[in-house]
C-alpha cells in the first residue's frame, strides 16, 4: 500500500523550491501526499494515524528540529540535503529520485535507530528540573557573554570527577560526534555504539581529554563559576537550537534518554562513505598541481 507523506521544508535553503516540486511530484506518484508544512511555521501537526513518513527538506539543522517536533508521531523521518554538507540528511535529490518507488510506494526501507539524550537542569535547592530538553546530537555548555572561563565540576554515577575550567564542555551522541564535538577535538564514535562523548572546548589543561563513556551513565555538571552577561551568559544548549541560561550552583545532568528517532537511511551509501565523502574523513592534503 503506498505511503502517506508528511513534507517538512525550511524555505529559507536556496533550493528550497525546487525541491519541494520535485519531492512532492514524486510522492504523488508513487505514494500519497498527506500535506506540506514550513519548518518555520507553528502549524499543527497531523494525526499519526495519517502519515506513514515524514520528509525533511533541508539540511541537518532541519532534520534535528523536525525529530523534535515529531518526535510524538513516532513515524521515520527521511532527510533530503538541499543544506551545505547534509550528513544526516543522507539522500541528495538525484538519489531520492532512483528510489523513489520504493521509497515512497510499499517496498522496504532501511531504518537506522538513533538514541537520544535528556537534559535537566536543577538549582542548587531545587530536587525538581525548572528545564528539561532533549537532544539528538549533543548538549554544550557554552560559556556565553562576556566570553571569560567558566569552570564546573564533573561527575559520573555520582562518582567524583575532575573540575574543568574553560571555554565549555560537550555532551554528544555517537551521531553527534561528528558535529560540534569533532571540531572541539573530540573522536569519531560510530552510531551503533551505545556510548555519550564527554569534550572540553579549550580546557583550561593539556590532561583534559575527551572521554567516552557507557550511555546508561548518568553525568553531573556542577556549575562552579558562569558568565552573566546583559541579557546573555553561560547557557545549556541542546543541539544548536534549544537554550537555558545556566546559573552558578546549578546543576546540569545528563543522560540517555529512552526517546529515539528512526531515520531512513540510504542503503547503497554507508556510514563510512559519508564520513569519506561528505565529512572527508582522513583526506590528504591537497598536492600543487604540476
Amino acid at each position: 500500500m503506498p505511503r502517506s507523506v508528511l513534507v517538512i521544508v525550511n524555505r529559507e535553503h536556496t533550493d528550497a523550491s525546487y525541491a519541494v516540486d520535485t519531492v512532492t511530484s514524486l510522492v504523488e506518484q508513487h505514494g500519497k501526499l498527506h500535506s506540506v508544512i514550513d519548518a518555520a511555521d507553528a502549524e499543527p501537526l497531523p494525526d499519526p494515524d495519517e502519515i506513514d513518513l515524514v520528509v525533511v527538506l533541508g539540511g541537518d539543522g532541519s532534520l534535528l528540529g523536525a525529530a523534535r517536533a515529531c518526535l510524538h508521531l513516532k513515524r521515520p523521518l527521511l532527510g533530503v540535503n538541499i543544506g551545505r554538507v547534509g550528513f544526516m540528511a543522507a539522500f541528495e535529490l538525484d538519489r531520492l529520485r532512483e528510489r523513489a518507488a520504493s521509497t515512497f510506494g510499499d517496498g522496504p526501507l532501511e531504518l537506522q535507530t538513533l538514541p537520544m539524550l535528556e537534559a535537566d537542569l536543577h538549582t542548587h535547592t531545587g530536587e525538581n528540573p525548572h528545564f528539561s530538553a532533549l537532544a539528538l546530537n549533543e548538549f554544550v555548555i557554552t560559556a556565553g557573554p562576556p566570553f571569560r572561563m567558566i569552570s564546573c565540576t564533573l561527575s559520573i554515577d555520582g562518582h567524583p570527577g575532575p573540575a574543568f575550567a574553560g571555554d565549555g564542555l560537550i555532551v554528544s551522541t555517537p551521531m553527534g560526534s561528528t558535529a560540534y564535538n569533532i571540531s572541539a577535538g573530540g573522536p569519531i564514535v560510530a552510531p551503533g555504539v551505545d556510548a555519550m562523548i564527554i569534550c572540553p572546548i579549550a580546557a583550561h589543561s593539556l590532561s583534559f581529554r575527551p572521554i567516552v563513556v557507557p550511555r546508561s551513565c548518568r553525568v553531573d555538571l556542577f556549575m562552579n563559576r558562569v558568565n552573566d552577561g546583559d541579557g546573555s551568559g553561560t547557557t545549556l544548549v541542546a543541539d544548536g537550537q534549544v537554550d537555558h541560561r545556566v546559573a552558578k550552583g546549578d546543576r546540569v545532568q545528563i543522560r540517555g534518554s529512552k526517546e529515539s528517532v528512526e531515520l531512513v537511511v540510504d542503503p547503497d551509501m554507508s556510514y563510512w562513505a559519508r564520513l569519506l565523502g561528505k565529512m572527508q574523513w582522513a583526506a590528504a592534503p591537497r598536492e600543487r598541481l604540476r
